[in-house]
């Protein structure tokens, strides 16, 4: 037997500009050899739908291996992966520099990038992923108002049903009132830029659709705290969606298209000495480690990945640098903190976790970490197709959030904590308040 390998994974560029990684029967053929060793190992049956299906599918042929699953059911497998990258950076032993050269997600990735290529994915799901489209209403508070209104009605959610395939009983977000890019002063000079040892002293701000379009408050947060830590911020002067939608459909020519708008705009921060902080894991893994991994070659893209911050990362740092105020007055009681699949694989470690630490240093916090898949994972989680499976997948998350009745329940992705909230109410738990670990923070020092 074989030993997995025991150095850290080592990603390959993604090479998606070689006539060859569109070739299905090549990639099939290489969905044939990993599935049999995914097969022969099982260790992330716990972790997204795909490797149950995979299992059911083999274990239902005559002698129950790979070679008896017809072709066409591979597709079943592809379908099913959200591309949390959990298998390849916390469960699978075989990944590179092991010979067997494993990584379940980009392969995953390149048999999407097939499909769309094809023209297999459907207008519905094309719409879903584009945020900037949806988006484009936000901040107009008439057009939000009945927007917001219509999209809670059975009428709307049955149409959204069955035109957009988006389940009915799925949470999904509102369109914000104002954005946070809108009136908003792209620079704060209030405070003079403090070097770090490890850390830029100041920061660039990338808002995303989500806090831009959805939920405001979080970006206004984030400025709260730069604010009383004296950091210097900028708003990025213009941004596009990171590309993120577009990559779980395999679209990566759009995934292109995001990274000519965006790139060019955020290496000039990074020349310039900002950290760039993004406020939610997708978009900073997207920078971190998608688009570096599409255009390995381009020197931007590489300079925008080192000063790339998940927020709490950044924090941490300036704190291990003695620039981090600790005046918390205010305590957050018992919090219930979810770290996502997209913020557990940035390789940075539990930094939110160390900050609510950090408080309970001061006030009180009695903190309960959760460390698994909420199942929602984008655009996934609320298609008719795969919501009952993104609910089942989060039952897990959903008790374990409830432990010991905490007054807050928290999770870097805003998107995975309502996806929480609503499992916990429909598992009979009543709602808690649900706040992201910005939020908390800024209440915990009492601004």
């Amino acid at each position: 037997m074989r030993e997995g390998n025991l150095e850290a994974p080592t990603r390959h560029p993604l090479d998606w500009k070689n006539p060859e990684f569109y070739d299905e029967r090549s990639a099939l053929k290489e969905m044939e050899r990993v599935f049999d060793i995914c097969h022969g190992c099982r260790r992330c049956v716990s972790l997204c739908q795909s490797f149950p299906t995979l299992f059911d599918l083999v274990d239902a042929t005559d002698d129950g291996e790979v070679h008896g699953v017809k072709k066409e059911a591979y597709w079943k497998v592809v379908d099913q992966c959200y591309l949390c990258d959990l298998c390849y950076m916390t469960k699978c032993p075989y990944t590179p520099p092991h010979a067997w050269n494993l990584d379940f997600p980009h392969l995953m990735l390149r048999a999407k990038a097939i499909k769309h290529k094809k023209g297999e994915v459907k207008a519905s799901e094309k719409l879903l992923a584009s945020t900037d489209t949806h988006g484009s209403f936000a901040g107009i508070p008439i057009v939000v108002q009945a927007v917001n209104a219509i999209n809670k009605t059975k009428f709307a959610r049955k149409l959204m049903d069955s035109q957009l395939g988006v389940h009915p009983d799925a949470w999904m977000p509102t369109l914000a009132p104002q954005r946070f890019r809108w009136g908003r002063p792209m620079n704060n000079t209030t405070f003079p830029a403090v070097n770090g040892q490890r850390t830029p002293g100041k920061v660039a701000i990338f808002s995303t659709c989500y806090v831009n379009y959805n939920e405001p408050g979080i970006g206004e947060d984030l400025i709260k705290l730069l604010d009383h830590n004296e950091i210097p911020y900028v708003i990025v002067d213009k941004e596009s969606c990171c590309g993120m939608p577009k990559l779980e459909l395999g679209d990566l020519d759009s995934v292109g298209k995001s990274k000519e708008a965006n790139i060019p705009v955020l290496a000039r921060y990074a020349k310039e000495g900002y950290a760039i902080v993004s406020a939610v894991p997708s978009c900073t893994l997207m920078f971190k480690q998608e688009i570096p991994l599409m255009f390995p070659d381009c020197a931007d893209t590489q300079a925008v990945k080192k000063a790339m911050f998940d927020p709490f990362e950044y924090f941490i740092a300036r704190h291990k640098d003695g620039l981090l105020k600790t005046d918390f007055k205010a305590a957050l009681g018992k919090v219930s903190y979810h770290i996502p699949c997209h913020g557990r694989v940035q390789n940075i470690g539990k930094k939110t976790e160390e900050m609510f630490k950090l408080i309970g240093q001061t006030v009180e916090v009695k903190l309960n970490t959760v460390e698994r898949c909420s199942g929602h994972a984008g655009t996934y989680g609320v298609k008719t197709a795969y919501h009952p499976a993104a609910m089942k997948i989060g039952k897990p998350v959903f008790k374990a959030m409830a432990k010991d009745e905490p007054d807050f329940i928290s999770s870097d992705c805003a998107l995975a904590g309502h996806h929480i909230a609503q499992g916990m109410q429909q598992a009979g738990t009543p709602a808690k308040a649900l706040q992201h670990p910005l939020s908390l923070v800024r209440m915990a020092y009492g601004l």
